[in-house]
């Protein structure tokens, strides 16, 4: 985001017709960003974008604003700010990933799906929004076209660590667990500290009913990095698995605090309760 912002910024220096206090909001806004200021670097892009209607640059504050709502947890927000940029700009390449990405977060895979087939068509090579869409086919069972994009960026990037962790994850939801451990290990072993590969692991030694080794895995994490939902969510689940209820209705509570699906939590909240 903030590399967009300095390019915009470029532009308003160029642009002697852009009046100075709608480039002042935005240079505001960039101060906010860096202070962790997320309300005023939201209230000063809408300022600035009051200042100059129409402004042709405004498609870009937009996309910047709906980053902000999002980090605040404004998802709805984020999503009519993405929407009104891409309006004018249907194959925008980054908004059309940001908006992808949101849709995947609201639990909107069709519209997910949507975004990532218009960007891929402008950009077929695009090794994240393949990635991704690869995950969604994951979620949809529709292995085989998972398999073709994690394929395709091995095909633009070789040495490609999402497209390993791709294939990682297929072959878990395959059910193919001593594959998906392979890769694991060997991604693990040439990145030692990239610990989503951890979590991941974790996750798939729950699946094969090796909660040891998946506890191993989930300790190193909250040791060494800053653990999110979804792993409280898995130590959770293995706790449960141990009979410790007490124990893992603490991790699915913190997972919620952090923003995890209520609807989820809550289900599994149940499952804590002694009978």
């Amino acid at each position: 985001m903030r590399t967009f912002l300095i390019i915009i910024g470029l532009f308003l220096f160029i642009g002697n017709s852009f009046a100075q206090s709608y480039e002042e909001l935005i240079e505001k806004s960039y101060d906010f960003v860096d202070k962790g200021d997320l309300v005023s670097a939201e209230e000063s892009l809408k300022a600035a974008m009051r200042k100059e209607p129409a402004n042709p640059l405004n498609y870009a504050l937009l996309t910047n604003l709906g980053t902000i709502q999002r980090r605040q947890g404004k998802l709805q927000e984020a999503l009519i700010s993405y929407t009104s940029a891409l309006s004018g700009h249907t194959k925008n390449i980054t908004i059309l990933e940001n908006r992808a990405s949101l849709y995947t977060e609201l639990g909107e895979t069709e519209k997910a799906l949507n975004d990532y087939n218009t960007l891929l068509i402008e950009n077929p090579e695009h090794q994240e929004a393949l990635y991704c869409r690869g995950l969604l086919y994951i979620q949809l069972q529709n292995y085989m076209w998972a398999e073709q994009d994690f394929d395709k960026i091995l095909e633009v990037n070789e040495k490609s660590v999402r497209a390993r962790l791709g294939h990682a994850i297929l072959e878990k939801m395959r059910g193919n667990y001593d594959e998906s451990e392979r890769i694991f290990n060997y991604l693990i072993s040439e990145m030692p500290r990239d610990w989503i590969l951890y979590e991941g692991r974790a996750d798939l030694y729950f699946m094969m009913g090796k909660n040891a080794r998946a506890m191993a895995d989930i300790e190193k994490i909250f040791t060494e990095s800053e653990p999110t939902a979804n792993l409280y969510v898995l130590r959770g689940k293995i706790k449960l698995a141990q009979y410790e209820k007490e124990r893992a209705a603490l991790d699915f509570k913190k997972a919620e605090s952090m923003g995890y699906n209520k609807e989820v939590i809550k289900e599994l909240l149940k499952l804590t309760m002694n009978n």
